[in-house]
């Protein structure tokens, strides 16, 4: 026999009921606003608490979206967001840390916060939108088979970018690195990620062409990826 907490799902048992997604968002909010007030508060750290609210913002975004328009697909543990957390938060915040201790100057320069901030704010504001317009057509995984309901999306922000989910991610994650003044990080990602979604792209839009033939031929002649070096 279930208890009645697990008859209304109010536990974390990996359902996705609106109570356990509302517990979820919970959770992402309460540590977007604690790191939010690190970085508000902080004198010596405040973009490692910028960064960080960032980093809960963009789970708690990617996790709701999903949840609208795939709550079929949704999963906590997936491994793309195990993914963000290993790559973006490890690296990031030891390189800034070391850099820290050992350079402490170059963590101070303003105006690349200030640069790095509005990169990332692009990024995020990009890739939420592209998962907003694109609705159930979105998905985090490259997709092999055309669905009865698989449309071409070219409305809304797909109508300036090609890939805005890609590229939305592309500079969230580099203007994480600048808003840390990590360089080694910064360049890192720059060719990790230019070599993840030129090879990304490469597979998916062949099968793009199949799925929607000479409409996405057309399409992805006048919309540019804006991702450097990838046409």
């Amino acid at each position: 026999m279930e208890s009645n907490a697990q008859q209304k799902g109010l536990i974390l048992d990996g359902r996705h009921t609106p109570q356990n997604i509302s517990l979820y968002s919970f959770c992402f909010g309460i540590a977007f606003g604690g790191c939010l007030t690190i970085g508000y508060f902080s004198d010596t750290i405040p973009q490692l608490g910028i960064f960080l609210a960032a980093l809960a913002l963009f789970h708690e975004l990617e996790y709701m979206m999903t949840a609208l328009f795939k709550p079929d697909l949704i999963s906590l543990d997936s491994r793309y967001l195990f993914a963000i957390c290993i790559s973006v938060l490890l690296k990031g915040i030891t390189e800034f840390l070391i850099e820290l201790y050992l350079f402490p100057s170059i963590k101070s320069f303003r105006f690349l916060k200030y640069i790095g901030f509005s990169v990332m704010v692009i990024g995020q504001l990009v890739r939420s939108l592209a998962m907003w317009h694109a609705k159930s057509n979105f998905s985090h995984t490259i997709v092999y088979h055309k669905e009865k309901d698989h449309n071409l999306v070219t409305n809304g922000i797909y109508a300036y970018l090609r890939h805005p989910s890609y590229f939305g991610f592309y500079w969230w994650a580099v203007g994480t690195q600048i808003l840390l003044c990590n360089p080694i990080c910064m360049f890192g990602f720059l060719y990790a990620l230019h070599r993840f979604f030129k090879a990304r792209i490469n597979e998916e839009e062949p099968l793009l062409i199949r799925f929607f033939g000479k409409e996405y031929v057309e399409y992805k002649k006048k919309t540019p990826t804006y991702i450097p070096l990838i046409d």
